[in-house]
């Protein structure tokens, strides 16, 4: 496979993921309707890649110029919204989809300002706005402090999983596995964080407030 190809690959599989995890924080958080689910589910989807795309130059961004990538959206939105009963059963989706989304859209954002001749700083930069772009506008629809501000772990899993990436790129052995092993890296490293309530490093300040919040 090609790195076009893989990289389109992982940006459906990153979409799919991100559109669920939309539609289900609009049906169980903010309880919308169906447009506003939709919207959701494309604004979660699809907003890290245009935010992307925008920074790079790309014009009008790929989401615009291949109909598959709203289509995808589209269909994971409708099917969170026809079964939203069975998904919200099983508790720590949103979470899980929410870590695939930020994993995969991490190594396709990467990837993809690599392949437009970016450094490998300014790479590895671009991989975490894309994985967290799409999920940091969507709490902000939701008047909510975005994940990456507040949540254990969330953007220093993605910051690993693009410089893994940038790093395969960069020794020419960038493919499938490299490729998924960048992804497992950061979807496991934020499934440990949720898991064991860790975090980045806060304020001493921050962490006394805490503990007598706590109290």
């Amino acid at each position: 496979m090609s790195g076009e190809s893989l990289i389109l690959v992982l940006d459906f599989l990153g979409v799919f993921a991100f559109a669920l995890n939309g539609a289900l924080t609009a049906i169980g958080t903010a309880r919308l309707d169906i447009v506003g689910v939709i919207t959701l589910a494309m604004i979660t989807a699809l907003g890290g890649g245009i935010v992307r795309d925008l920074l790079l130059g790309v014009t009008p961004p790929l989401t615009f110029r291949d109909w598959r990538y709203l289509a995808v959206a589209t269909v994971a939105g409708l099917l969170a919204f026809a079964f939203n009963r069975q998904l919200l059963k099983v508790v720590p989706l949103i979470t899980v989809l929410d870590a695939a989304g930020l994993s995969l859209f991490a190594v396709t954002g990467a990837a993809t300002a690599v392949a437009l001749g970016l450094g490998p700083a300014q790479a590895v930069l671009l991989g975490v706005i894309t994985g967290a772009g799409g999920g940091t506008i969507r709490d902000m629809m939701l008047a909510q402090v975005p994940s990456v501000l507040r949540s254990g772990l969330y953007a220093i899993p993605a910051l690993i999983a693009a410089a893994i990436t940038v790093a395969a790129i960069s020794s020419g052995i960038y493919g499938i596995p490299a490729a998924l092993v960048a992804a497992g890296s950061c979807f496991g490293l934020r499934m440990l964080g949720v898991r064991f309530k860790w975090h980045a490093p806060r304020p001493p300040q921050s962490r006394r407030r805490q503990r007598g919040d706590l109290e």
